[in-house]
Order: structure tokens, then C-alpha cells, then sequence
């Protein structure tokens, strides 16, 4: 007696039992007769998750993961910010989605990949990954997701990184999971008050000082323009009223005059 014999006839089974007969249901029944559900028998054991629809196990999943903090900093290159890392998320949904039944399934991955250089002249390999996800229920039942994910590399590891990012994307947006962080509006600061405008008069001395350069006589110009100030009068070298417009364009014109 052969091994298939050996091992149908403790099945409790003839070896002819096993044997494919080569009876197929015709193609145009197929429809008509689909395949019974590979569930119906099923029998949750104690430590299975309820059989309810993948929407409302989806939903128990988001109810009790309530949020996670952006936890860790990234602090290089002069540029500082928190977030929440793909380990994080990934470790906080892990658990949940398994006591609900819950499973997370890539399906199709498109990836597009460049070349490029960072700013300190390093050369590093782009991916941008685009992600299709099968969220599958305890009852079998499923929806899909899409999402993307961008990183960079200098080997081999970019479409890891970038399908890793795709992950956390869709953890996080499907499951509207916030940050708990202070509302950006639930504060307000009162600004302090503007420093006070320059005074004529300090126009004036600066116009009247001969280490005052012909460019810094330029730039008081504009300045006085931007300040509506270049009607404004003040007393001049020889104790004569003149608007600063007027002073400042004949001081100019003498030391442009000077330095012929």
C-alpha cells in the first residue's frame, strides 16, 4: 500500500475517494452555482475575534487605538520636527487589528524610481511607491485602499522605505487617527507693539554726517519714501526750515559734486 493509500485509509477514506473523477461544472453554471463559502462551518474558538462585517471590525480598531502622539524628533541638518514613525504606528496597530481579525494585505505595488543628489553633493536612489491594500475582515469579506510613499536611499533599501511609508499613510488616514496635540488655535498671543518709527530729526543728523556714504543717502531715500516722511521738516545746517526730501537730495548732490 502506497503513502496516498496509507494516508486515505486513516482519513477513514478508500484511495478512489480521493481520485479526481474529471466532472466539471460547465461555464455557463459557474455563475449560477458559485463555490459554497470557505467560512460557513467556521466556528469562532475563545480566542478568535467575533465574526462581524470587516466595516464595524475596521471600526472597533480605530475606537481603540483613539490616537498616537507624535513621539519622536528628528533634528538634522538644521531642521527640527516630531512625528510619528512607521515602527510607532505599526506597533500600535499590529496588536489591536489581530484581536479584531483584522489583516492588512499588499496587492499591487507601483513603483517609480530617479536619481538624485542631496545638498552635500551625495548621490541617493528615489522611490515613490503606490500601494494597494486589502483590509480584510474576520469573516473574509474585504475593502481596498490605496495609498503612496516617497523615500530615498544611497543602496538598495528605497522601495522598502518608500512601502513602509505607504504603510503608515494608510494606518493613519484610514483610521483618522489623531495626535492629541494642543489645537493650534486654542492659543493666542497678544502682539507687543511696534518700535517706534525714526524721528525726523535722527534723519537729519545722519543726512548732515559727512561719514554718511552717498549709498547710505541713497538707502535713506527709500526709507523715507516707504515712511511718507520726505515732506517732513526739520532745521538744517543753517538754521533753515527744509523738508528732508530737500535736504537729502542736496547733501547728495554736494558730496557727488565733491568727489568729482
Amino acid at each position: 500500500m502506497g503513502l496516498r493509500a496509507n494516508a486515505a485509509a486513516a482519513a477513514g477514506r478508500t484511495l478512489a475517494d480521493t481520485q479526481d473523477d474529471g466532472l466539471r461544472l460547465p461555464e455557463e453554471f459557474v455563475n449560477e452555482f458559485p463555490a459554497s463559502d470557505p467560512m460557513a462551518g467556521y466556528e469562532p474558538g475563545d480566542d478568535d475575534p467575533e465574526m462581524v462585517p470587516v466595516h464595524l471590525a475596521w471600526l472597533r480598531v480605530r475606537k481603540e487605538i483613539r490616537a498616537i502622539a507624535k513621539g519622536e524628533q528628528y533634528n538634522g541638518g538644521g531642521t527640527r520636527f516630531s512625528f510619528r514613525g512607521v515602527d510607532t504606528v505599526v506597533n500600535t496597530f499590529g496588536p489591536v487589528t489581530l484581536r479584531h481579525g483584522i489583516n492588512v494585505l499588499p496587492v499591487h505595488v507601483e513603483a517609480s524610481y530617479r536619481d538624485t543628489t542631496t545638498s552635500k553633493g551625495n548621490k541617493m536612489h528615489e522611490c515613490t511607491a503606490t500601494v494597494t491594500w486589502r483590509i480584510i475582515g474576520p469573516k473574509g469579506d474585504d475593502f481596498t485602499l490605496q495609498t503612496q510613499g516617497e523615500a530615498l536611499d544611497s543602496a538598495d533599501k528605497a522601495t522598502a522605505k518608500a512601502q513602509s511609508v505607504a504603510l503608515r499613510v494608510l494606518l493613519l488616514t484610514s483610521g483618522l487617527t489623531p495626535t492629541h496635540d494642543k489645537d493650534p488655535d486654542a492659543s493666542y498671543i497678544e502682539r507687543g507693539t511696534s518700535a517706534p518709527a525714526r524721528s525726523a530729526d535722527s534723519y537729519r543728523d545722519e543726512i548732515l554726517d559727512k561719514k554718511t556714504s552717498q549709498g547710505r543717502l541713497q538707502q535713506i531715500g527709500y526709507e523715507l519714501g516707504n515712511l511718507r516722511m520726505m515732506g517732513a521738516k526739520v532745521v538744517n545746517e543753517v538754521g533753515e526750515q527744509e523738508t528732508l526730501d530737500s535736504l537729502g537730495r542736496r547733501i547728495y548732490g554736494e558730496r557727488a559734486g565733491g568727489a568729482q
